[in-house]
């Protein structure tokens, strides 16, 4: 059963504030941001030309109603209203269903009203931009509702960008980093490109966690380990940086591959040096829904998944036309 847009947004504001929720770029004051607008404008007129409908011959006054087939959570209000309003100008619409509620099978989403060549042309794309980032909204949910102690965020693994990371938003997941250059991640690559012939890994590290820019990124720097040693000197480098630029800015270590087990040792081991208060800790790599227990009481903050938004299935709905009056 999924929580309601309320228990959402009660939930998330009872935990510890993140910088994986990057929504605030996406939306302001209910209005789609430059960034989140582009996005939208980029896909929809690629699937309008890709699709090319045409004029149909006949331009009759219809009224359109989608309807869920299955019971799911609603997304991509803000993306049909900007293509209605675009490339269906002379229709008016009507929301049944409201962004983030629950849908359940055979309710009404949305009313169409406006010249069957308008609503033919736009159809498809309609049902599928909804159909996909409802789908996403609603697998999150299933997520998010299976614990109250940890959160959720989706990866840049995604087929549609910023359209597909909203969707986890709405279904209570957190969207992590929008782009590559919305925050700072190091991985094993970076690493290795600064690591001299024979040296450690550890070294690399010290180095280019050394050479971070804070005024630039601070806020939101991701670095990638994979054992607890690696864990220890990110954290230590970290936070004798913050402390010599007098900051108090927390550091994001990415627990690649480590599972559970490692992962709660990780935090013990850095609350016993001391280390935990400059960390938030994001578990990744293999995370299964079967796993969720373990990771909801192994001390990390969050875990991340492309799970949540790849190969999920579209929520199922339909349009339905009928001659107006």
């Amino acid at each position: 059963m999924f929580r309601t847009v309320e228990e959402r947004c009660k939930l998330r504001n009872t935990m510890m504030t993140l910088p994986h929720d990057r929504s605030r770029l996406l939306v302001d004051d209910g209005f789609p941001t430059k960034i989140f607008s582009e996005s939208m404008d980029r896909w929809t007129e690629t699937m309008l030309a890709d699709d090319n409908s045409g004029q149909g011959s006949l331009n009759n006054l219809v009224k359109a109603k989608l309807i869920a087939k299955e019971n799911g959570i609603i997304c991509g209000q803000l993306v049909i209203n900007r293509l209605l309003d675009q490339h269906a100008k002379n229709c008016s619409y009507d929301w049944k269903i409201q962004e983030g509620n629950s849908v359940k099978e055979k309710e009404d989403i949305l009313h169409i009203v406006g010249k069957s060549t308008e609503i033919l042309r736009v159809e498809r794309v309609v049902l599928n931009l909804l159909g996909r980032l409802s789908g996403i909204a609603t697998k999150t949910a299933e997520w998010v509702s299976t614990t109250d102690n940890i959160q959720f965020a989706c990866t840049r693994k995604t087929e549609w960008g910023i359209l597909d990371k909203w969707a986890v938003h709405v279904g209570g997941g957190l969207t992590h980093r929008l782009f590559r250059s919305d925050a700072l991640m190091l991985k094993e690559n970076d690493f290795a490109s600064v690591r001299k012939i024979g040296g450690n890994q550890t070294d690399a590290m010290r180095k280019l966690i050394s050479n971070i820019d804070l005024e630039k990124d601070s806020e939101f720097t991701v670095i990638e380990v994979q054992n607890l040693d690696e864990a220890v000197v990110a954290a230590a480098t970290w936070s004798k940086k913050q402390e010599k630029n007098f900051k108090t800015d927390s550091v994001v270590l990415l627990l690649d591959n480590m599972g559970p087990s490692k992962a709660g040792e990780v935090v013990t081991e850095l609350e016993r040096l001391g280390l935990r208060r400059w960390c938030i800790l994001e578990g990744s790599g293999g995370i299964t829904k079967d796993s969720i227990s373990e990771w909801s009481t192994s001390g990390v903050d969050l875990i991340s998944t492309s799970a949540m938004n790849r190969g999920v299935s579209p929520l199922d709905i339909s349009m339905i036309i009928n001659r107006g009056e």
